[in-house]
């Protein structure tokens, strides 16, 4: 007999057709005659209606340990509905128990749980409704940032995850060693890195955007699409220890181009889940956020804005409106001010550019100000930034100064800055944290809850 996921099921024609499905229990109600089952196999997040007769051998032994959360297959045959809440239904000719659920252990009960609560059984949380959405949408997601790259002429490079060089500055790495930490090699009064398994120092990296460059300088147009950490001592429901990025770099692309490509990657996102995911969207519309699509299908049709940083840091003090963080140019836009921007100002994305060198990266092209860098950030509305990208330095002596400036160890960046003597090209780049975007897609409050596993700081269950 055919086996068939719920998904395939639910399109066919109630025809008495026999088949064979596989899933788990999500409810189970006994009648007087009859037992009625959901079964879900994550196919979708629709469930399938399964009658069993209780003229069916041995029904009372298996409809007693056919409990929630109990894995089974079905033979049976599909017929209309005779109840309102599903067009077609499934009458069991036999049953296979392969795992049973003590109810009285296993913790998801037809009841509402706290994502609190299933943050501590995340082994089990994907067989909810919302986990299982937000996986599906990960992995549509997933497929549609290969395609968008792939039909653009795009080739996917796997940069390493272990670095000798801090792409961001910003000192926040999570070393690697193998050193016995109990009896650490000293010279000169410092650990002695050259006894390491490498020779020096090493972490895991937070961008694969540096050795990304290499290969645009090359290739041309690539892209990295993989795991990059942080260790920042931040709990908030912002933040990741381990996430993913998408990376794109460009050569003989300048600010307006790489502009350009950011606002069309992230409307072909959009309008690809409207499309493609419809179920679970709608899931999260009705129950995680009321605005998740309508949100996504203005961003498809608005032309995003463009104002510099200058012109940002104006419009916000003119507004006079009090902010937690005071404005003044120089300063970090926050949260706050993106969202007073692009909902209030705006009420459409915008991206801005041309921001202070000081609170940017090394690697950002100077303008000729000597006080600006062509640095571009897409902000949403109900998020604030959701892409940061620039045009990169292609000067070796400006580049180098920087990285001297910032005290960086030039030793480090030897293979970077020779990219800028060996046929040095205009080039470009962004990045968009994979997870911050299915925040925004889902509406889901809480960046722990879009990631299967999620690592944050002073927590690593799982």
């Amino acid at each position: 007999m055919r086996t068939l996921s719920i998904k395939e099921i639910l399109k066919l024609e109630p025809k008495n057709q026999g088949i064979n499905v596989k899933g788990w229990i999500r409810t189970k109600r006994e009648a007087k005659d009859f037992c009625f089952l959901e079964i879900n196999d994550g196919s979708t997040i629709k469930s399938l209606q399964i009658i069993i007769d209780s003229q069916l051998p041995d029904y009372k032994q298996k409809i007693s340990i056919l409990n929630t959360g109990a894995s089974i297959s079905i033979n049976g045959r599909v017929v209309p509905s005779q109840g309102k809440n599903q067009r077609i239904e499934l009458i069991a000719n036999e049953i296979h128990i392969y795992g049973d659920a003590n109810p009285l252990e296993y913790p998801l009960q037809k009841k509402k749980h706290s994502f609190e609560f299933l943050r501590e059984i995340a082994h089990l949380r994907p067989r909810t409704n919302t986990f299982g959405a937000i996986a599906r949408l990960r992995s549509e997601l997933s497929y549609a940032i290969h395609t968008f790259f792939k039909d653009r002429g795009f080739f996917y490079i796997h940069t390493p995850l272990i670095t000798s060089s801090d792409c961001e500055g910003a000192g926040e790495m999570f070393r690697v060693t193998t050193l016995d930490l109990e009896k650490l090699p000293f010279l000169d009064g410092k650990v002695d890195y050259l006894k390491d398994f490498f020779g020096k120092e090493t972490f895991l990296t937070v961008s694969g955007q540096l050795n990304g460059e290499a290969y645009a300088c090359a290739l041309s147009k690539i892209y990295t699409f993989g795991p990059t950490f942080r260790a920042e001592h931040s709990s908030t429901t912002r933040h990741l220890a381990e996430f993913w990025m998408i990376e794109p770099e460009m050569a003989f692309c300048d600010i307006n181009d790489n502009m350009d490509i950011a606002e069309e990657f992230l409307k072909y996102l959009f309008n690809y889940v409207l499309k493609n995911c419809r179920d679970d969207l709608e899931f999260f519309n009705e129950r995680i956020d009321n605005t998740v699509i309508s949100n996504l299908e203005n961003i498809v049709k608005e032309k995003f804005e463009r104002i510099t940083y200058t012109e940002a840091i104006n419009i916000l003090k003119e507004s006079k409106k009090k902010f937690e963080y005071p404005v003044e140019w120089g300063v970090n836009l926050q949260a706050e001010h993106e969202r007073f921007l692009t909902e209030i100002v705006f009420k459409k994305p915008i991206i801005v550019t041309d921001y202070p060198k000081d609170i940017k990266a090394f690697y950002m092209k100077l303008n000729d100000d000597n006080k600006t860098v062509r640095a571009m950030d897409v902000l949403v509305p109900k998020l604030g930034e959701i892409i940061g990208g620039s045009e990169r330095e292609e000067n070796y002596d400006k580049l180098l100064k920087r990285i001297k400036e910032l005290g960086l160890k030039e030793e480090n960046y030897w293979w970077y800055l020779e990219l800028r003597k060996f046929g040095t090209v205009p080039h470009s780049g962004f990045g968009l944290g994979f997870e911050r975007l299915i925040q925004y897609i889902s509406g889901m409050q809480n960046i722990r809850d879009v990631i299967p596993f999620p690592r944050t700081y002073k927590s690593i269950n799982f």
